[in-house]
């Protein structure tokens, strides 16, 4: 576990110059007070700093956090990270100015960044593994919908013509949506076919 001690004047001084070093947020530590600040004889004389510990807590989050920033900082991208739960997932939004290297062709580029944050955060601790999900600027909200109706549009033609549809290989996130967005058809079946990175959805009629 990462961690570092500080003086300073005063507590808050201290843990502000801690956090400085770890470069990190207050909400990502975990901190201990190892002396308070004293004043000596008549205030002069024997004044005792306050000492700090502070330590960077092992959250898979946190972790996963903290992998995010150093990259789009070795990137020299300047960017705001939200965080949000959603359907079990911990989603981090990026949003900046000029991202769009962070997305890639069809999302490449940030379906690789999730790929390494999630393994990184999940080396840690015990347990269920967290599942965390990267999203710039909106893209896999507005990717999702295109898949919903992409599915949709697709089933109707599977329903109409009796033909399978093989569509084309996605990641395990879009193949998700794409069998979601078609499970209460009643017309239709989806499954998962092939070996990654060339596994793709078969929309066929249900029998």
């Amino acid at each position: 576990m990462k961690q570092v001690e500080k003086r300073g004047k005063t507590v808050d001084e201290a843990v502000k110059a801690a956090l400085k070093e770890l470069g990190v947020g207050q909400d990502e530590v975990d901190i201990e007070v190892l002396e308070e600040a004293a004043k000596g004889l008549f205030g002069l004389i024997g004044t005792k700093e306050a000492r700090v510990v502070v330590r960077l807590r092992e959250d898979r989050r946190q972790v996963a956090r903290r992998l995010i920033k150093d990259v789009l900082a070795a990137m020299s991208l300047e960017v705001t990270i939200g965080t949000e739960e959603r359907e079990g997932a911990t989603v981090f939004n990026l949003e900046g100015p000029d991202l769009g290297i962070l997305i890639g062709r069809r999302g490449q580029t940030v379906d690789a960044l999730q790929y390494l944050v999630n393994l990184a955060a999940n080396r840690i601790g015990e347990g269920e593994k967290a599942r965390i999900i990267i999203d710039v600027e909106g893209y896999r909200r507005r990717r999702e919908e295109t898949l919903q109706r992409l599915a949709e549009r697709l089933a109707e033609r599977v329903r109409r013509s009796g033909q399978s549809v093989v569509l084309e290989p996605m990641s395990a996130q879009e193949r998700r949506v794409i069998h979601l967005a078609l499970q209460d058809n009643q017309y239709v079946g989806t499954q998962s076919e092939g070996e990654e990175p060339q596994r793709h959805v078969v929309i066929s009629l249900k029998r």
